[in-house]
């Protein structure tokens, strides 16, 4: 005989979904085997159920301004080529779980804004900065990890120039009927382990010294990595779409 299910069928619904209290008939959470932590000198494995965006072999999952992603890859890393454009996945994504890791060059440059500039653009439209600010101010929502022109970071958890760090972002995109918004955008980022924005609203697309109302757009859009003329680079780029959110 089937061993009897763990829970119980006697229990009242929980107020807003359709289950009940403990019921012995939800599904349960499907398995993921974890993936492995990340080193200065060796990106990580990511989760068995990760899309892998960039693996530190090529970049054939990109495009650039011109068709082909034109950035230099080697050394299991990618780094932005100045001039050569912002690149932009081929594939499309909506609410999702994103893990870039990223390095300010070692040679320190400029200040402020002129320092380590790139920035990770979820759906192409919304910013996370990247920027080197370690022991750099600039203004305050343009610092890194900042969601770019809106929102500080709740601490400064910059690594030194050079060393690897990581975004972890969960992303919840904002949803329209029509042309008309019925909720903004949600976004969790980590940065190096540290909680910096814990589900922030957007008040709209991210821009440079202006503030910008949402307009209606598909429920999913390309990643972005920016070129803002420094030699940033990028490694162990997954994304772990966050399907059937509203309803998990």
């Amino acid at each position: 005989m089937p061993e009897e299910k763990p829970g119980y069928d006697d229990t009242p619904i929980i107020p807003g979904q359709t289950w009940k209290v403990h019921d012995k008939n939800r599904p349960q959470p499907r398995v993921v085997t974890p993936g492995t932590a990340s080193t200065q000198d060796k990106a990580g494995a990511p989760p068995s159920d990760a899309i892998v965006l960039f693996d530190g072999k090529d970049l054939s999952k990109w495009t650039g301004k011109d068709g082909k992603a034109e950035w230099k890859v080697e050394n299991g890393y990618m780094e932005v080529v100045p001039k050569a454009g912002s690149i932009r996945t081929k594939e499309q994504f909506g609410d999702g779980q994103l893990h870039v890791e990223f390095a300010a060059p070692s040679v320190v440059k400029g200040d402020s804004q002129g320092r380590g500039n790139s920035g990770v653009f979820l759906m192409g439209i919304y910013e996370v900065q990247v920027l080197d600010c370690y022991q750099n101010p600039t203004y305050p929502d343009g610092t890194t990890a900042a969601i770019y022109g809106q929102w500080p970071p709740l601490v400064n958890a910059c690594r030194k120039p050079g060393e690897w760090q990581t975004y972890d972002i969960i992303w919840v995109g904002p949803r329209f009927e029509g042309e008309k918004l019925i909720r903004p955008a949600h976004l969790t980022v980590i940065q190096n382990g540290i909680v910096v924005h814990h589900d922030k609203m957007l008040i709209g697309p991210t821009t440079h010294r202006a503030v910008q109302p949402y307009k209606a757009h598909p429920p999913v859009g390309p990643l972005e990595l920016q070129d803002h003329g420094d030699l940033v680079r990028f490694r162990n780029i997954w994304y772990r779409p966050l399907k059937d959110y509203d309803e998990a």
